[in-house]
């Protein structure tokens, strides 16, 4: 049986109806402080997971994320932004939500139930071997999630499951099983609000140590951005200026000479000859930018 712990009642949620306003929102606060914290409980399985990604992506595969109503939110969170900030191609990217684009409109909860949907968005999205899907649900059970993972799993993906509930059915199909330990909702069975939370907290940790493996990350910069707006070309070109030591003009001439892109800019400022000799570079460190560096310094010295 399992362990509903995101159905219970919260310790401080008895006559919370006629609390005052104050103290509702100071509960409400707190849970999800409460809630936050667990993720802490969740690092060794976090950094094994991104570890999983970066692996799969590295070769040549795609990261999908799979999940119904609330976690289904979280995950497009995720998702939707990786491109702009770590400069993951859209098509190495499937997003599979229960009730697909209808559910950004009504969210209803049938099709989370529906597990011919979520076979059928398997398929359709092709996940298999080279692939690695992660299937979020804080019950842990929900039929939807539960079905894209065993499909996937069978297809040959790497597979990750995050649920809020121990013995969750859906880490019977991870290669990776990532238990979030969150309280009792304040509102019982609202996990939009402390599961929710959590989930957030860990995919964002997910994919940001997913990142730094992948080399899209130096010191705290997302050299792999794609500057795409006003305010992503002036990122990248405060970056190049603060990594390279140059002025902001010569960062943006540096920007420009290099087609855009931030790790080939700061490799010109160090002393490669052209952009294709920074990108050939990069590749030889498996587009890390710390290492490349080193390699254009110790090629100085020879």
């Amino acid at each position: 049986m399992i362990e509903t712990r995101t159905e219970a009642l919260h310790q401080n949620a008895e006559g919370l109806d006629v609390q005052t306003p104050e103290a509702i929102l100071a509960f409400l606060a707190n849970a999800q402080i409460e809630a936050a914290k667990a993720v802490h409980g969740a690092i060794p399985a976090i950094a094994a997971a991104a570890e999983l990604i970066a692996r799969q992506l590295k070769s040549g595969g795609r990261l999908a994320y799979a999940a119904a109503g609330s976690s289904g939110l979280m995950a497009v969170a995720d998702a939707l932004e990786l491109p702009g900030t770590f400069g993951i191609a859209r098509d190495r990217i499937a997003i599979l939500i229960a009730g697909g684009d209808e559910a950004f409109r009504t969210l209803a909860g049938g099709p989370e139930d529906d597990t011919e949907e979520a076979a059928a968005a398997v398929a359709k999205a092709d996940i298999g071997k080279g692939d690695c899907l992660i299937a979020i649900s804080a019950s842990g059970s929900t039929p939807y999630a539960v079905q894209a993972i065993g499909d996937a799993r069978r297809r040959g993906a790497a597979t990750i499951a995050i649920a809020n509930n121990s013995g969750a059915p859906l880490f019977g199909e991870a290669d990776v099983a990532i238990l979030l330990e969150t309280p009792p909702e304040l509102i019982a069975g609202s996990t939009r609000m402390g599961a929710g939370t959590a989930q957030k907290i860990a995919l964002n940790m997910l994919s940001t140590l997913a990142a730094v493996h992948l080399g899209h990350v130096h010191d705290g910069y997302m050299v792999n951005l794609t500057a795409d707006n006003i305010k992503l070309r002036d990122r990248a070109v405060r970056m190049v200026a603060a990594i390279t030591g140059r002025s902001r003009d010569e960062a943006a001439r540096l920007l420009e000479e290099s087609g855009g892109v931030v790790k080939t800019a700061i490799l010109l400022a160090a002393g490669a000859a052209n952009a294709d000799a920074a990108e050939k570079i990069l590749e030889g460190t498996g587009q890390k930018l710390r290492p490349a560096l080193s390699a254009i310094e110790g090629s100085k010295g020879r």
